[in-house]
């Protein structure tokens, strides 16, 4: 015997020895309590744990610190350290309020990958150890064969055995992990049977041969895999016990012949409740307890009369119905599960800190985790999904059912424009016309797994009717059975089964659709004839943003919060009013938060449509990709052209033997900038005027208009601007002035519109626009300065570069307004070689020609356009990332860069500059480097 197996033996004899028979008898015993009743009710398990030194406790509804603080009550008065069990399937919120609740057993059984409802499983009994629980009873092992089963249901992983037995297996290994001991219930199968044990005797009519072969066949491999315990259905079944309506928790034939000697489980039995009807109706109180220990149970569970119950088991001992070895061999299996929970050690729960602990962000991991890997695309006709995102076509949605559908239309916004419709709109098939596509959510509450999940009958009418007439993505938040209550399957597209409706599962079916993630679920029960059990069609994702939780995609999340931190002291230093802060890991978000306001004066929240002026980030988002596309369609080469062969005017100029390779390597001689405006001052009437005319155009600002005819001054301030030692690094503006009216010519159309329909359009980026006056409200835009100095206001939806401004508000270098997610978004689509939503919109190797430094050698750290790590100490990153890393900087106070070799984008957008372009803070205490060297600390190596 082993070391701690005699330890073990040791314990559990001593205490037994120190035991009364009455004593002993009463271990057997768990009485529930409710936490959140009065003081009356929480007294009597202390009089019984006093009185008598019953055995344990199971704990029901309540609150987790009001338990916690009973637990240690009854503990401190107990003389045996107490069993504290719960029925905690799905976690402790099954029976406590503020605590998680994690998906139910149905939703698991669509997962494939048995290491994921491990998972699940660890984190359960993690909280359930965290409060002090020693024994979960979980996990369910029945089969729901019986689609009206009104108490299994959604308790179950499904109705294919050895799935069931696999999922089984993998939730108990991950209590087992976490140090909680297990329960399999309910014994020999509650699964089959439309009636509910709580309130009647369910009849299971199979045959032996059946029950043997498929119910019993999840019990039967759990308990090779070493499950603590088993607890024991009331159930009426023939086959089972001839004895006529003897609930099988009072069956010595099922009990002891079948559990015990035929199956060989030599664990923990533990009777389902006794003062549910389906065995409290066959016998008295006390009388039913002695019945069901003779039967060869161990734990009596919930007991309706417990003085009475241990005074009839008593008696009978008395009377030698039963022997002293029968009675140890029961007490000494609780003592030594008493032990194996660490009974002997400890028995009482720290409440420091206990709501923060069952509170954590791995909860959110795991429930994110096993959604993701269970929802099940029950129907794809003509692979209809993913949708594909034509910004031409209308979509609208429509929510059935009695829960909240916000999250999902939230999120199927992010990537499509989606018109919400009423249920009457949509009984009407002029309403409809105009859809090109529809999206039916199906949302049923949440709060239990026995809600009704059946469709009405005006919702399976306006399913068929729109079905009928558009293109139908049908997705059901609640349980698959919902889904046999539809008519026909023929005319709707798709069918997405989502199986619960939280945040999550509506977030996640959201990206689903549009192919942001992959589907991988298979369905663990049949529906009617149509959707065999095991039926689920396989998708992959496409290259398009998604939203995943960072400690899925392998952050170590304690170092990962510090970038809170550093948002903190940004706003305590006045770096900036406000900021937007995005991360980004395999085309999935993992960390999107706004911070501060759009002002000092904090009236007006940043959020995550609150949409700042780009600055010098509009050269890689606006100006490089149309620069790249005339790359290919060979409109210019980077490496050989020269500015006086693709321009004329420019064939007789100090820059016509220019490459364009070095100018926007920016190692040409160009001067950084020219302060236009500057010329204008001492004449600002001359030139300026506050109403728009022909002869004054060029909007600036609000309300000031700048002659037409300076456009032509800038060009020529340019052309005939003096060259620097082109040998020398010297980051410039001037290419980007250069190069945009090039660009407008051979495509036709002024740079705005050319981005919007090469590149914005198409991939739904509805945030990211030149003029933003003409697209959002006034208070979605985040001012940029109070410029005191020559437009005399406050710049607001007009662009803060003064260039860019007396362009018109579009320059190559300047312009562009957005947000942190579109402007992530183009990055991403660079990151994935130029393909973006299953779209090629560049070539890979056009990206790479721009992504690379070609004057490296000469200490110039930067690509073609693109900024690049730093060569020395000093640079724009933290430099922590791999060379093949690109992105840029702006004046404004933004920030974007990619990294294709750890797969990971990080924004930063603010207005740094607001009120006072002067304020430099932000710049001087390099927080946007030091946070993304936080991103690159928390990135845990594979």
């Amino acid at each position: 015997m082993a070391e701690n197996e005699k330890a073990q033996q040791k314990w559990v004899d001593s205490v037994y020895q120190s035991l009364s028979t009455k004593e002993k008898i009463a271990q057997l015993f768990m009485v529930d309590v409710f936490s959140e009743k009065d003081d009356k009710h929480t007294n009597k398990a202390k009089f019984l744990i006093e009185n008598y030194g019953i055995g344990g406790i199971i704990f029901s509804k309540g609150g987790p610190v009001r338990q916690a603080k009973l637990n240690n009550t009854y503990q401190n008065a107990s003389k045996v350290p107490l069993l504290i069990g719960m029925d905690a399937e799905w976690g402790l919120a099954m029976r406590l309020d503020s605590t998680f609740a994690f998906p139910w057993n149905m939703t698991l059984g669509a997962i494939q990958n048995p290491e994921i409802v491990q998972k699940v499983g660890y984190q359960i009994g993690k909280h359930n150890k965290r409060l002090g629980v020693h024994i979960n009873f979980a996990p369910v092992a029945d089969l729901n064969t019986n689609p009206q089963n009104p108490i299994i249901g959604n308790r179950s992983f499904g109705e294919n055995k050895v799935r069931v037995a696999n999922n089984a297996i993998a939730f108990m290994q991950g209590m087992r992990d976490a140090g909680v001991l297990s329960n399999a219930k309910h014994f020999p199968g509650h699964g089959d049977t439309s009636q509910d044990s709580h309130k009647t005797l369910p009849s299971i009519e199979f045959t032996e041969e059946r029950i043997r072969e498929v119910e019993l066949y999840p019990f039967h491999k759990l308990f090779e895999a070493g499950v603590h315990s088993v607890m024991v259905a009331h159930l009426n079944v023939p086959s089972l016990e001839t004895k006529s309506g003897l609930p099988t928790t009072l069956s010595q034939k099922v009990v002891t012949n079948l559990l015990q000697n035929e199956l060989q489980f030599k664990g923990l039995i533990i009777t389902d409740a006794l003062n549910m009807k389906g065995v409290s109706q066959y016998s008295k109180p006390g009388k039913v307890d002695l019945d069901a220990f003779l039967a060869g149970n161990d734990v009596l569970l919930i007991s309706e009369d417990i003085p009475q119950a241990i005074e009839e088991i008593h008696a009978a001992y008395v009377d030698e119905v039963f022997s002293e070895k029968r009675l140890a061999n029961s007490v000494k299996k609780i003592l030594m599960a008493k032990y194996l929970a660490g009974l002997h050690e400890n028995r009482l729960v720290n409440t420091k800190h206990l709501y923060e602990d069952l509170h954590t962000i791995e909860n959110e991991a795991i429930e994110e985790l096993a959604f993701q890997n269970a929802i099940t695309l029950v129907k794809n006709d003509m692979a209809a999904l993913p949708i594909l995102n034509n910004h031409k076509e209308k979509m609208a949605y429509l929510k059935l059912g009695d829960a909240d559908g916000q999250a999902f239309l939230n999120r199927l916004n992010t990537y499509h424009q989606i018109d919400q419709i009423s249920l009457k709109e949509a009984s009407n098939k002029n309403n409809l016309e105009k859809y090109d596509q529809v999206i039916i959510g199906y949302h049923v509450s949440n709060s239990n797994p026995w809600k009704s999940y059946a469709l009405s009958k005006s919702d399976k009418e306006i399913i068929d009717f729109i079905s009928e007439n558009n293109r139908v993505y049908l997705v059901n938040f609640s349980s698959p059975y919902a889904l046999s209550d539809l008519q026909s399957y023929i005319n709707t597209e798709v069918i997405l089964q989502a199986y619960q409706n939280t945040e999550i599962a509506q977030s996640l079916a959201a990206q689903m659709l549009f192919g942001a993630k992959p589907i991988s679920g298979k369905l663990p029960v049949s529906i009617r004839n149509s959707f065999p059990e095991g039926t689920g069609l396989q998708t992959k994702a496409i290259n398009l943003f998604g939203y995943a939780n960072p400690i899925n995609k392998n952050f170590n999340y304690s170092i990962f919060s510090k970038i809170d931190s550093i948002a903190d002291e940004i706003l305590a230093e006045k770096m900036a009013p406000g900021f937007q802060i995005l991360v980004a890991k395999e085309n999935e978000i993992v960390y999107q938060k706004n911070f501060g306001y759009h002002t000092y004066e904090r009236k007006i929240p940043v959020t995550s449509n609150s949409i700042y002026d780009l600055a010098s980030l509009t050269k890689i988002l606006g100006t490089l990709p149309i620069l790249m596309l005339a790359q290919e369609q060979a409109y210019l080469d980077i490496e050989t052209s020269k500015l006086g062969d693709i321009l004329e005017e420019y064939k007789s100029t100090n820059k016509a033997n220019l490459s364009l390779k070095r100018l926007f390597s920016h190692y040409a001689g160009l001067q950084s900038w020219i302060p236009f405006y500057k010329n204008t001052l001492d004449n600002f009437d001359t030139y300026y005027q506050p109403n728009y005319s022909e002869e004054f155009s060029i909007p600036v600002a609000s309300q000031l208009f700048l002659r037409t005819d300076y456009k032509d001054s800038i060009y020529k301030e340019i052309k005939n601007s003096e060259l620097l030692n082109k040998q020398e690094y010297k980051y410039s503006d001037l290419p980007f002035y250069i190069i945009k009216p090039y660009l407008e010519n051979i495509y036709g159309k002024p740079i705005n519109q050319l981005a919007k329909s090469f590149f914005y359009g198409s991939m739904q980026l509805e945030n990211l626009r030149y003029f933003p006056l003409n697209y959002f409200k006034l208070e979605q835009i985040v001012p940029s300065e109070n410029d005191l100095l020559w437009r005399k206001q406050i710049v607001q939806g007009t662009v803060h570069d003064q260039g860019a401004a007396m362009l018109g508000g579009v320059g190559g270098h300047a312009g562009l307004f957005g947000n942190a997610e579109d402007v992530a978004k183009i990055m991403m689509m660079y990151n994935t070689g130029g393909n973006y939503a299953g779209k090629q919109y560049l070539l890979p190797e056009t990206i790479d020609k721009f992504n690379t430094c070609y004057y490296c050698d000469d200490e110039v750290r930067r690509g073609i356009v693109f900024d690049k790590p730093q060569l020395e100490d000093l640079g724009p990153t933290c430099g922590c990332l791999s060379m093949n890393s690109f992105g840029h900087s702006g004046f404004t106070g933004t920030y974007a860069w990619a990294d294709p070799d750890e797969d990971i984008i990080y924004v930063f957008l603010s207005n740094r500059t607001f009120p006072d372009a002067n304020n430099k803070k932000l710049i001087q205490s390099n927080v946007r480097t030091r946070i993304q060297e936080i991103i690159y600390e928390a990135l845990i190596s594979d």
